[in-house]
C-alpha cells in the first residue's frame, strides 16, 4: 500500500524552500523524502525528524550532529549534506539525492555477488569510512541499507545519524545502538564503539555479498547477538565452495571477534582489500556464485535495536552476565514485530470506568478541572530565539522562570536548546518554564605541539579536547626525525571541541639513495648502511644480466630520497639465464635477426665488403647450443 498519500508533509513546503514531493523511506528517528529545492531548482533528499522526538534535546542534538559530521567529511563516497534547519515542529537535513538502490535491494534481487562486484562495492565504502575515521568519527551503523548504489554506478555511504567521536564509548542512556546483524562483540558486551566496529560490520557485509546470507542467523535478535559474542564469522568458502582463500582471509581479518586482531580502521582494511584483489585472477573475480540465498532474510535481523544493559551482580559469572544482557530487547523497525508472549493489561479501562462513575455522581466537572482544566502544554521551543520563546510561553499563559546558558555545537548561538519542562509536557496554567539558551560552540585553543614527538602531540591534543587527525610524514632538515613539523590548523587557532587536527611528522634529513645495481653485495650493503639506511637481502635470487653475486635490483630506486632508518631490499643476481640458441644458418639476415631477438639475444650482422647475397652463412654460437640470455650472437652473411 502506498502510504505517501497518508503523509501530511507530502505536497508541503518546508522552511519556505523545500517542496516535498514523495516519501522515500521511514525509520525510527526520521522520514526521508524526495524534495525540490525551489531556490536552486534541484532535486534533493530531505530527512525530517519525527515531530514526537523534536522535544527531546538529545535526539535533536544527535540529528544536527549528523549534518555537521558529514559536512566536514566532503568525500565523494559519502552522501553530502547541503543544509540543516527547523520549521516549527520539524527539524530537517537537506541531503544529496542518489537515484538508484541500496545494497540491500541488490542482495535481495541477486543473492551472492561475484567477487569482483563485491570488491567494487566494498572498496568505495571503505574509502568513505576511512575518511570518516581519519577525521575522528565512527559510523557505528554500517549495513547494506546504508550503502547506496546510484544509477551511474557510484557507491555512497549514507545515514551518519549514529556517528560519534572516536573517543565516545556509549550513549547517555547506556544502550547499544545499531543493527543486530552487524554489531561488533565489543558493542554488544561493553558498549565500546571505535573505528574497529565499522571494520567488523564491513567484514559481515563482505561475507553477505559473497554468500548471499548473513553469517549469524536466529529466530530472535538475542540469538543473533549471542552468536556475535561466542562464534566466529565462518569462512565464505564454507557456504560457497571455490571462493579463493584470500577472500576467506579478508573476511576473517575484518570480522575477528577480538578487536585487536582487526585492521585498526577502514583505511587499513581498504589496503588489505586492494591487496586481495591483486591475488585474484580474472576467472576468480568473475566466478558466478550460487543464488540459493537470494532474498533470504531472518525476521530477527536488519532491525535498529536499543538493548538496555542491566548491571550484573559482582558474583555472577561472565557467561551469565552475557545472557542477561541479551534478554530484555526492544526493537525499532518497520518490519512486523513478533507477537508478545502475553498481553499487557491496560489501566485505561478502570480509569474510564472511574471517570464514568464520577460523572454519574455529579463530580466529574471538578475532577476534569483538577486534572485538565488547570493545566496546559509547554510549547515546543527548540531552535527558537530567546525572544520567540518568551513570546510563545506568554501566549500559552506561562512565564519564564529562569534562563540558563550553555555551550552547544548543535544549536546556533542565542537559540533555545532545552526547556524544563520540555515541549509537549503538561504544566499548570500559571506555571513557569526554565529555558536553556545556546552560547554556541565552546571553542578551544589548538596547542603548539611543534618539535614534540608524535605520541606527545596526540596526548596534548586529546588533553585540549581535540581529536588527533590524519598523520602525514615529510622530510625536514631542521626538525628531528619523529617530531612534529606542523599541524593543520596551526597552534594558537581556535576550534570547536573534538575537531580533528592533522599532524605532519618529520622524516628527518633526506638521504639520496645511490645506485648499487651491478655491485657486489657486500659493497652495496656497506654503501647504503654508511648513509644510515637499513639493508635487507631478498630471500630468492634472480637471473639478470648482472654477474652472479652482484646486485640485480634495489627496492628504492637510485636517486630517490629516503629517511634515515628506511629499509632498502637488495636482490642478488644468479647471472643471466642460459637459453638455447636457434639455428638461423641459411635464413635471410633480417629474418634471422628477428628469430634470435625473439629468443632473447642481441644480434650483430657482419657482411664482407663485397656481397651480393643476404643469406646467413654462419653464426657465432651454433644452433642448439645455449648462451646467456641477452648476450650477442654474431651472424655472418655469405659473400662472393
Amino acid at each position: 500500500m502506498d502510504t505517501t498519500l497518508d503523509d501530511p508533509l507530502v505536497g508541503q513546503t518546508i522552511d519556505g524552500r523545500y517542496r516535498i514531493d514523495a516519501r522515500i523511506a521511514a525509520g525510527g528517528m526520521a522520514t526521508v523524502y524526495r524534495a525540490l529545492d525551489t531556490r536552486l531548482d534541484r532535486i534533493l533528499a530531505l530527512k525530517v525528524m519525527h515531530p514526537a522526538l523534536a522535544a527531546d534535546a538529545a535526539f535533536v542534538d544527535r540529528f544536527i550532529r549528523e549534518a555537521k559530521s558529514v559536512a566536514r567529511l566532503a568525500h565523494p563516497n559519502v552522501v553530502a549534506v547541503f543544509d540543516q534547519g527547523t520549521d516549527g515542529p520539524y527539524s530537517y537535513l537537506a541531503m544529496e539525492y542518489v537515484s538508484g538502490c541500496t545494497l540491500r535491494d541488490v542482495l535481495r534481487e541477486r543473492g551472492a555477488l561475484q567477487p569482483r562486484a563485491a570488491l567494487d562495492i566494498l572498496e568505495p565504502v571503505l574509502a568513505a569510512l576511512g575518511a570518516a575515521h581519519r577525521a575522528g568519527f565512527v559510523h557505528r551503523d554500517m549495513k547494506p541499507e546504508n550503502v547506496l548504489i546510484g544509477d551511474d554506478g557510484r557507491v555512497k555511504v549514507a545515514d551518519f545519524g549514529l556517528v560519534r567521536s572516536v573517543d565516545t564509548v556509549t550513549s547517555t542512556t547506556g544502550a547499544v545502538l545499531g543493527t543486530v546483524s552487524y554489531l561488533a562483540p565489543e558493542q554488544i558486551e561493553h558498549g565500546v564503539a571505535d573505528t574497529r566496529v565499522d571494520v567488523y560490520a564491513c567484514g559481515v557485509v563482505l561475507y553477505e555479498m559473497l554468500t548471499g546470507a548473513k553469517p549469524h542467523t536466529g529466530g530472535t535478535p538475542a540469538q543473533v547477538l549471542y552468536q556475535h559474542l561466542h562464534e566466529d564469522v565462518p569462512a565464505p568458502s564454507a557456504a560457497v565452495p571455490g571462493l579463493p582463500a584470500c577472500l576467506d582471509a579478508l573476511v576473517a581479518q575484518a570480522a575477528a571477534r577480538d578487536p585487536e586482531l582487526r585492521p585498526h580502521d577502514a583505511a587499513a582494511l581498504l589496503g588489505l582489500a586492494l591487496e586481495a584483489r591483486t591475488q585474484l585472477s580474472d576467472a576468480e573475480l568473475d566466478s558466478v556464485p550460487p543464488q540459493a540465498h537470494a532474498g533470504e532474510r531472518s525476521a530477527a535481523e536488519d532491525r535498529t535495536s536499543v538493548i538496555p544493559r542491566p548491571v550484573a551482580a559482582p558474583e555472577q559469572p561472565a557467561e551469565q552476565t552475557s545472557r542477561l544482557m541479551l534478554s530484555p530487547l526492544s526493537v525499532e523497525s518497520d518490519a512486523p514485530a513478533p507477537a508478545a508472549a502475553a498481553p499487557v493489561r491496560s489501566r485505561r479501562g478502570p480509569l474510564l470506568v472511574l471517570a464514568a462513575l464520577l460523572l454519574i455522581l455529579g463530580i466529574g466537572a471538578g475532577v476534569w478541572y483538577i486534572n485538565s482544566g488547570q493545566f496546559t502544554k509547554v510549547p515546543n521551543l527548540l531552535g527558537k530565539t530567546e525572544e520567540q520563546a518568551r513570546s510563545d510561553l506568554s501566549a500559552a499563559g506561562l512565564d519564564v522562570k529562569r534562563v540558563d546558558r550553555k555551550f552547544s555545537d548543535a544549536f546556533e548561538r542565542g537559540t533555545v536548546m532545552n526547556s524544563d519542562p520540555q515541549g509537549g509536557k503538561r504544566i499548570r496554567g500559571n506555571g513557569a518554564v526554565v529555558i536553556t539558551v545556546s552560547r554556541g560552540p565552546e571553542v578551544v585553543m589548538v596547542p603548539d605541539v611543534r618539535n614534540r614527538t608524535l605520541d606527545e602531540a596526540k596526548a596534548e591534543l586529546s588533553k585540549s579536547g581535540l581529536a588527533p587527525g590524519i598523520v602525514t610524514q615529510a622530510f625536514n632538515q631542521d626538525v628531528p626525525q619523529g617530531s612534529v613539523i606542523s599541524t593543520d590548523p596551526p597552534g594558537g587557532t581556535r576550534r570547536a571541541p573534538d575537531s580533528a587536527v592533522a599532524i605532519t611528522v618529520s622524516k628527518g634529513r633526506p638521504v639520496q639513495v645511490p645506485n648499487v645495481a651491478g655491485k657486489p653485495l657486500d659493497q652495496a650493503k656497506a654503501a647504503l648502511e654508511f648513509l644510515g639506511l637499513t639493508v635487507q637481502t631478498a630471500a630468492e635470487q634472480v637471473n639478470s644480466p648482472a654477474p652472479a653475486g652482484t646486485v640485480a635490483n634495489q627496492s628504492v630506486s637510485a636517486g630517490a630520497q629516503a629517511a634515515p632508518g628506511d629499509t632498502v631490499v637488495l636482490t642478488v643476481s644468479k647471472g643471466p639465464r642460459q637459453i638455447p640458441v636457434p639455428n638461423v644458418v641459411g635464413q635471410e639476415a633480417d629474418l634471422a635477426r628477428k628469430t634470435l631477438e625473439a629468443a632473447g639475444f642481441k644480434v650483430r650482422v657482419e657482411k664482407p665488403f663485397i656481397s651480393f647475397g643476404n643469406t646467413v652463412d654462419a653464426q657465432s654460437v651454433p644452433g642448439g647450443q645455449t648462451a646467456p640470455e641477452g648476450s650477442t650472437v654474431i651472424l655472418r652473411v655469405k659473400g662472393l
